[in-house]
């Protein structure tokens, strides 16, 4: 996969954009869209009639896009909001597709900043799929058709499991009298390491430090006050001892090269000052 080069136009590439889908994503897409200079129409129902728009973009359920796709004329560009559907599920209009990377909640979402997965079954489509990434502000990366699976997984365990592991988070503490707001600022400074950082130099805690009594008394405290996180908390005790495997074979390595580096430069230096 590869960003986009971003285009110096400002002109929009569409006429008039119908966005169909009342939701969450649909009503703050159309808003957002509209507030960049585009002419939309919308958001519409799914029944809606999109007629004199040259492209329609379905914000809808991935297990809708077929159907909805269906009842579409041809000749406008069609496009969908689904990370993980292909562009098959729309045909066989000329179709594009454009994932914003971003949390929508009822209160809406910021755009500006976050990425998009985009996609289109020609040249003319792509660009529009990317045309509206950047009006919307996100940084548009093409992916693969058949790479959306996988890259939907990503998104899916960043954000979507990152929750449920927090609220199991906040289950426990709850026993000991914690409460969220406890627990956030720690979440928030851990996310940040990581986006900084990278997973191996981001990991701290018991487990990375090799301090298997602690983890042990973890353990007892999770069968004893939320019995049924217990194989979560086994699992997860599993993959940050890889990962913490990982990290320390990844510091000797770069230690043994540094290392490596330091005697070849001090030979080197011995060397020039020898008598000729």
């Amino acid at each position: 996969m590869w960003e986009l080069e971003r285009s110096s136009s400002d002109k929009p590439g569409c006429s008039l954009l119908a966005v169909i889908g009342r939701g969450r994503l649909g009503t703050a897409i159309a808003a957002a869209l509209r507030d960049a200079g585009f002419d939309v129409r919308g958001p519409l129902g799914r029944n809606a009639d999109p007629a004199g728009a040259d492209a329609i973009l379905l914000c809808v359920p991935d297990g809708a896009i077929s159907d909805v796709a269906a009842q579409i004329p041809a000749g406008p560009l069609l496009g969908h909001c689904s990370g993980a559907t292909g562009l098959d599920a729309l045909a066989p209009h000329e179709a594009f597709s454009l994932h914003p990377l971003m949390t929508v909640t009822e209160a809406g979402a910021a755009f500006a900043g976050a990425g998009a997965a985009i996609a289109g079954t020609s040249d003319r489509a792509l660009a529009l799929a990317g045309e509206l990434a950047r009006a919307l502000g996100l940084i548009a990366v093409e992916i693969a058709e058949a790479d959306r699976a996988a890259y939907h997984a990503a998104a899916s365990i960043a954000s979507n499991f990152l929750v449920t592991l927090e609220a199991a988070a906040e289950r426990i503490a709850a026993t000991a009298g914690a409460d969220r707001a406890l627990l956030a600022p720690l979440v928030r400074a851990t996310v940040e390491n990581w986006a900084a950082m990278g997973p191996e130099r981001a990991l701290t805690g018991p487990v990375a430090r090799g301090d298997e009594a602690t983890v042990a008394r973890q353990r007892a405290a999770v069968v004893g006050r939320a019995s049924e996180l217990l194989p979560l908390f086994d699992a997860l005790v599993e993959a940050t001892r890889t990962l913490a495997r990982e990290g320390s074979v990844a510091r000797e390595g770069s230690v043994a090269r540094e290392g490596s580096v330091a005697r070849e430069g001090s030979m080197a230096r011995e060397g020039e000052g020898a008598p000729a």
